[in-house]
């Protein structure tokens, strides 16, 4: 069996998408389309159904897609006990952290790894999404935690945390409900670099909803700056709600079909190093620390596992 194809049906499977998953791999979409086939007739069952609302898991595909995710952990974990007992680890994790990221779930993170079976020391480098990523696959980080969004599928990925979305509407006039997507869609918003991950997540988000995203023609340098611009009512803004800092006369929870709009942060490490199974028992204990604290009132929400 083919594994390739398996990480393909499990790259469809997470962004929803065969065009997305193609992307995200590097691949031409029918190239990774025909992986999928393969795979279907190989295992005698069709996986996915494609509609017009995008790609879904037939009910064979619902019991079948676990299971996948199951065979490539298990194998992505035996890697990396192997490469760990071969070669010596180090003593510390390289970590990459988006500055999106909170300091609590950070300081969560220098808990964990001082009690990891084997504690390690923790070295930080804060940088955008996608500087991160490019440092992650040269092999000069060893773990990354950034907004969840498409992206880099031959790694592994586990959400830690995730929290709230609000929409900054100088328009809004004071009004602090909630407010669907589609409502203010035609508001032109304030974006940052294209290497930042909430530029990505708000561009993802536009287009996965089919609306047109209208930017400001500025660019703002970082999240810090989103916010401070929308003060100055310059246009509208996304934010994650704790990463709103200044006051505005519109700031309103982002509904999505009646549902919240929350953004998800996300490890993303490789398991083919010496420090991989050693990452794998970190971001368990990242999840399980940083579940906890948002149990007790923190901004992040409950985790989801790994996909």
């Amino acid at each position: 069996m083919n594994i390739e194809a398996l990480r393909y049906a499990q790259a469809v499977s997470g962004l929803k998408s065969f065009s997305a998953a193609a992307r995200a791999y590097g691949v031409t979409q029918p190239a990774l389309s025909n992986g999928v086939a393969r795979l279907e007739e190989e295992l005698g069952v069709k996986l996915f159904d494609r509609s017009p609302r995008g790609v879904k898991p037939t009910a064979h595909g619902a019991l079948v897609l676990p299971l996948i995710d199951h065979v490539l952990g298990a194998l992505d974990t035996l890697v990396a006990e192997s490469r760990r007992l071969a070669r010596p680890a180090v003593d510390m994790i390289r970590m990459g952290v988006s500055p999106l990221i909170g300091s609590d779930l950070v300081a969560h993170a220098f808990q964990v790894a001082r009690t990891l079976e084997r504690p390690r020391d923790l070295v930080l480098r804060e940088a955008d999404l996608e500087p991160l990523r490019g440092d992650l696959e040269a092999g000069r980080l060893d773990i990354v935690l950034v907004p969840a969004v498409p992206g880099m599928p031959a790694f592994r990925h586990r959400v830690i945390a995730r929290e709230p979305v609000v929409v900054i509407d100088p328009a809004g006039s004071g009004d602090d409900s909630p407010v669907e997507l589609r409502a203010v869609a035609d508001a032109s918003y304030i974006l940052g670099p294209a290497t930042c991950g909430l530029t990505t997540f708000t561009t993802e988000l536009f287009h996965a909803n089919d609306l047109v995203l209208h930017p400001y023609p500025g660019e703002a340098a970082s999240f810090r700056a989103v916010d401070e611009w929308a003060a100055m009512g310059l246009g509208a803004a996304l934010l994650p709600r704790s990463k709103i800092t200044h006051d505005h006369t519109g700031c309103r929870p982002l509904l999505q079909g009646g549902e919240p709009v929350e953004i998800a942060y996300e490890a993303v490490w490789d398991c083919d190093t010496p420090l991989g199974a050693d990452l794998d028992e970190f971001v368990v204990a990242l999840t399980e620390a940083a579940g906890a604290s948002s149990d007790h009132g923190a901004p992040h929400g409950a985790p989801t596992g790994e996909r």
